[in-house]
């Protein structure tokens, strides 16, 4: 399977309104106002959306959406889904409208997750943020990065290795255990982390262009009292200097810059002692409301 990036991840909760404001006012991200189903949906970049929040009785990760690059890499995704044993329906034409792409295949991963592989996402042909910012790092890179809590790292890291076609980046021990995969030149674009019997969305990264923008939004947090999950502080692996905040749909957004790229050629696999090399200090402890016991 040759999946290109994270395209969007698409959540559900009882405050999903809430995000018409925090994703403009916040994040700096305007919204997309034409989406076929019900919800909140925010752009990053040209695309029509790449986070959508939908109603629903409890906070959740509803979906998560990776690109490939065409139809070809589609019909060959699906056949890689088959020979794994795993059920994927081709999306109809009506899910495909409602996602806004042009072809859909859809599956469920061994601990019930669902995965979406899509090509032909729409278009909006520009973008201009809604903040005094300079824009978030997208293209060819994707939207960012997604880290998952699964119960079974060792067989997670098996999973998105040889199905999903992942390259190992590498490892951190604590605070939990994590393995962290890319499939570009992203340092990680998916991270899977194993907190007990427990599976759900942890974080999503959004990585901004300038510096700056780091500071102000951190700052704008702060003064408009919205709660962050860690404060400021600069990873060891990716070199990400970021802080989390939470969502009104109870995951957290890391909100950073100056990600490290990965040059496969050359890269070395490695196990690393703690996630960060200063700061990034707990604010608040709970873990995000979208992480359940399995089952």
């Amino acid at each position: 399977m040759k999946i290109s990036s994270l395209g969007y991840v698409g959540v559900g909760g009882p405050r999903a309104g809430e995000w018409a404001k925090f994703g403009p006012e916040i994040l700096g991200t305007p919204l997309w106002t034409e989406a076929a189903v019900e919800g909140v949906y925010l752009r990053l970049d040209e695309r029509a959306y790449r986070i959508a929040v939908h109603p629903a009785a409890r906070d959740e990760l509803q979906y998560v959406g990776w690109e490939v690059s065409g139809p070809a890499a589609l019909e060959e995704a699906a056949a890689d889904l088959g020979r794994a044993g795993l059920a994927a329906a081709r999306g109809s034409a009506d899910e495909c409208r409602r996602r806004a792409v042009e072809g859909l295949v859809v599956f469920r991963d061994p601990w019930g997750l669902r995965h979406e592989l899509f090509y032909g996402q729409r278009s909006l042909l520009s973008f201009r943020p809604t903040r005094d910012i300079s824009g978030f790092v997208t293209g060819g890179l994707g939207m960012g990065h997604v880290v998952l809590v699964l119960p079974e790292l060792a067989a997670a890291t098996r999973f998105f290795v040889d199905t999903f076609g992942f390259r190992l980046s590498d490892f951190i021990d604590l605070p939990f255990p994590l393995a962290f995969f890319h499939c570009n030149p992203r340092h990680h674009t998916l991270a899977v982390g194993q907190m007990g019997p427990m599976v759900g969305l942890h974080h999503v990264m959004l990585e901004v262009k300038d510096l700056n923008d780091v500071g102000t939004t951190y700052e704008l947090c702060k003064k408009s009292g919205v709660p962050l999950s860690m404060d400021l502080g600069r990873h060891s692996n990716d070199r990400m200097l970021s802080f989390y905040v939470r969502t009104p749909g109870g995951f957290e957004i890391e909100y950073g810059w100056g990600g490290l790229l990965i040059d496969d050629a050359a890269w070395q696999v490695l196990r690393l002692p703690k996630p960060s090399y200063w700061g990034h200090e707990l604010v608040n402890p709970a873990p995000p409301t979208t992480i359940y016991p399995v089952g």
